[in-house]
């Protein structure tokens, strides 16, 4: 995995309205195995070359999910960081990601409220230049004042 700024807690005092992190990992065959042991969700378009190649896919993708996952991980580990609790998520699934591919995964800062300590964030994986998902999250930031 290849953070662009290191780990850590950015608190809600010190964010602004366009900050943005992002990460970068390569999916490979044993994390879409990892994930569907922990998720439970071994359907075989995930896992059986074969059945997968008579879907839609024409092979096997990874889990949408695991996808989301590595947004969560800017969120937790980059920005706002340690402390953050997440409060929602909304994803769209533009396009599939498959074993070998790798995904860059940002957050943007897009709105903070001060008073509630809530911050929006826009949140987008890309495989090259293909967009493969985009959403938005809303979490609960740390504070100097608080935490």
């Amino acid at each position: 995995m290849l953070d662009n700024f290191p780990r850590g807690t950015i608190v809600i005092e010190d964010l602004e309205i366009g900050m943005t992190r992002h990460l970068t990992k390569q999916v490979t065959d044993r994390d879409i195995e990892l994930f569907a042991e922990v998720s439970t969700d071994r359907n075989p378009v995930h896992l059986d070359d074969a059945y997968a190649r008579d879907t839609i896919f024409e092979g096997r993708i990874a889990h949408g999910m695991l996808t989301a996952g590595l947004v969560s991980a800017v969120i937790g580990e980059q920005l706002p960081g340690h402390g953050t609790v997440y409060l929602g998520q909304t994803l769209k699934f533009m396009a599939p990601v498959r074993p070998g591919d790798t995904v860059t995964a940002e957050v943007r800062v897009e709105a903070i409220d001060m008073g509630r300590r809530r911050v929006t964030l826009a949140t987008l994986c890309r495989v090259g230049d293909t967009v493969v998902l985009k959403g938005e999250a809303v979490v609960l930031a740390p504070s100097r004042k608080f935490d």
